[in-house]
């Protein structure tokens, strides 16, 4: 099984959400079809139909996320010593050499990725021309728009 990159709070996010599958939504949706039976034939009946699909996705999201947690490679980035270099975790400020444009991006895995948030994926073109970099390179990274040349002002473990 091959590991897969996940930041402590990503995985905290994802036990969680798996928490509350278990806890809120399983009992309310089994529920759901014990008051559903009691509507008599099954066949015709839309809302006990309903209940046993929120029940399949529901278990099939649990399975999705243990999976995940099975396959992390939890890293904890404040707990490795700062080097300047572009790693799994850190917290990287990019400048346009350009436009002088500055972006802070959070590099993580590809289920904690949310762009709004400044968190790309690890397997993004950014970060994959990011990683291995060290503060005051400049990289140049092949974008959706063409090639854009940033250098790497500050990485931080945060």
């Amino acid at each position: 099984m091959e590991r897969v990159p996940m930041t402590v709070e990503g995985a905290e996010a994802l036990r969680r959400e798996v928490e509350r599958l278990k806890r809120e939504e399983r009992p309310r949706i089994t529920e759901a079809i014990a008051e559903a039976r009691e509507h008599g034939d099954l066949k015709e009946n839309a809302e006990y139909h309903a209940a046993r699909e929120q029940q399949s996705f529901c278990e099939g999201r649990i399975k999705e996320i243990e999976g995940k947690l099975a396959a992390a490679r939890i890293i904890n980035v404040r707990e490795i010593e700062p080097t300047g270099k572009v790693i799994f975790g850190v917290t990287v400020t990019i400048i346009n050499t350009e436009t002088e444009e500055e972006k802070t991006y959070r590099i993580v895995g590809d289920d904690e990725a949310d762009i709004k948030q400044n968190r790309i994926s690890v397997n993004s073109p950014i970060a994959r021309g990011l990683i291995g970099k060290e503060e005051g390179d400049v990289v140049t990274i092949d974008t959706p728009g063409g090639e854009v040349e940033y250098e790497i002002e500050r990485v931080e473990h945060i």
